[in-house]
């Protein structure tokens, strides 16, 4: 079974691009057919896979229905592919706001490249807003990026609450996966408060965390992932982590007769 994860956060600067592509390449190393969809304007999932930004794709599939599998590219890395944005992607919010049926846009979009890819990873834009509402109306899950920063919580509560929305009018079998911890420094007390804080209030918070990292930064300035650029550094080791703990919950699915497994 293809199972699609959103990662959202509507506050910037969590590491949700990061956590996107690299968790994308560890699962790609591990066997996993893997496609990242780019739904965020900035296109920065594009640029850190190396690829170039493509004008239409994902924009004309929201606007005007047009299939996405001529926008699907092959990155670097072998069973990874990307479907790429741009800065026109922004404009679909707008000419959304009219169409009826407007959140499941990406989902009816996404619906038949499901067959070719175990796991879809949607990277959202840091809002609440329409491109937001469809890539959370169109995945199984979501992942919650948190960085390990003074503000970690504010907002968790209302992202929690629009998640619930979503559940109970557009998607009923949407579920929380989990909540990633990022930018995390065990030199400090801040770090090791906002962990005990996350975990006190999220039980499904993953035993993966991942650490603040020079290299992680820059991986993506190299068009690489993690794994490609240093894959013996700390923050590869932190999402082969991550990679291995999803397998393994996707497998206790499975074996439970849940509906996800890959």
């Amino acid at each position: 079974m293809t199972v699609t994860i959103a990662l959202a956060n509507q506050k910037g600067g969590v590491g949700k691009t990061t956590s996107t592509v690299s968790l994308a390449a560890a699962l790609a190393e591990r066997g996993r057919r893997v496609l990242v969809v780019d739904a965020d304007p900035q296109a920065n999932a594009t640029s850190a896979l190396g690829a170039d930004p493509l004008e239409g794709g994902l924009y004309q599939a929201l606007v005007d229905e047009q299939p996405l599998d001529g926008a699907v590219r092959a990155t670097g890395t072998a069973g990874l592919a990307i479907i790429p944005t741009a800065s026109s992607l922004a404009g679909a919010e707008v000419e959304l706001v009219s169409v009826m049926a407007r959140e499941f846009r990406m989902k009816r979009a996404l619906q038949p490249l499901r067959e070719h890819f175990d796991v879809i990873l949607i990277d959202c834009p840091p809002s609440l807003g329409l491109l937001t509402v469809n890539a959370l109306a169109a995945a199984d899950e979501v992942i919650i990026p948190v960085q390990c920063e003074y503000f970690a919580l504010e907002g968790l509560g209302h992202l929690a609450h629009t998640i619930e929305l979503v559940r109970r009018n557009l998607n009923p079998k949407l579920k929380i996966r989990g909540v990633l911890l990022t930018m995390y420094d065990a030199r400090t007390n801040l770090s090791r408060d906002v962990e005990t804080e996350v975990r006190r209030h999220f039980d499904n918070t993953f035993r993966a965390v991942i650490p603040r990292s020079v290299r992680l930064s820059e991986a993506p300035s190299h068009g690489e992932p993690i794994q490609r650029y240093d894959p013996l550094s700390a923050g590869a080791k932190a999402y082969d982590d991550l990679a291995d703990e999803l397998l393994e919950q996707f497998e206790e699915s499975t074996v439970a007769g849940g509906t996800h497994g890959t």
